[in-house]
């Protein structure tokens, strides 16, 4: 079993900068990846940003050039940092063990229970 806990979200105004950050406890040896998704009012879930265990990053392009996803391993921890944040960021945003093959992410079923981001204009 893998444990997820987020933090980091709040309001802020548009242009403005959060850093949101991803605990994982448990089975840790077993994730690959970690993935970070939002979920706006009456919207799916959408993937943001992922980060492999050997740090390699994919981007949603709606957040390219605007995020950027690391991770420390030694502290199992997972950031995401959210610059230039526009109202269209506002959601709930969660963390996510998976597993990348081939460029693509794989979500397991181990979820946070999310952090709210709320961006005013």
């Amino acid at each position: 079993q893998v444990q997820l806990v987020e933090s980091g979200g709040g309001l802020v105004q548009a242009g403005g900068s959060l850093r949101l950050s991803c605990a994982a406890s448990g089975s840790t040896f077993s994730i690959n990846a970690i993935g970070w998704y939002r979920q706006a009012p009456g919207k799916q879930r959408e993937l943001v940003a992922t980060i492999s265990s050997g740090g390699s990053a994919n981007y949603a392009d709606s957040v390219k050039g605007r995020f950027t996803i690391s991770r420390d391993n030694a502290k199992n921890m997972v950031y995401l940092q959210m610059n230039s944040l526009k109202p269209e960021d506002t959601a709930v945003y969660y963390c996510n063990a998976g597993n990348t093959l081939s460029g693509s992410y794989y979500a397991y079923d181990y979820w946070g229970q999310g952090t709210q981001v709320t961006v005013s204009s």
